[in-house]
């Protein structure tokens, strides 16, 4: 069965830091473009980072630019983001997903069940 289990989430106070994990199982991780989103209470799901399936090309959301680092290690199935100077607007529950689209057009795509990052003084 496919997996994906993020690890790292819990309450931090302003400027500090979190790196998150997503550890990956049952699919064949390396073919899969990767990404980190967020979702605040009452809030739509946001795209916080994005990385390609060899690692090769990165993209960030505006708001966490210059303080996030997205990465992975495609030989332990596992998927990292570094947060770094967090502020009280990137409390969120945050979530890992696999996307991979085939010869065919086939969408594949699997998604974890979040973890929370709570920034609070």
């Amino acid at each position: 069965q496919v997996q994906l289990v993020e690890s790292g989430g819990g309450l931090v106070q302003p400027g500090g830091s979190l790196r998150l994990s997503c550890t990956a199982s049952e699919f064949t991780f390396s073919s899969y473009a990767m990404s980190w989103y967020r979702q605040a209470p009452g809030k739509e799901r946001e795209l916080v980072a994005f990385i390609a399936s060899a690692g090769s090309r990165t993209n960030y959301a505006d708001s966490v630019k210059g303080r996030f680092t997205i990465s992975r290690d495609n030989a332990r199935n596992t998927m990292y983001l570094q947060m770094n100077s967090l502020k009280p607007e990137d409390t969120a529950v945050y979530y890992c997903r696999a996307r991979r689209v085939d010869f065919r057009g086939t969408v594949y795509d699997y998604w974890g069940q979040g973890t929370q990052v709570t920034v609070s003084s």
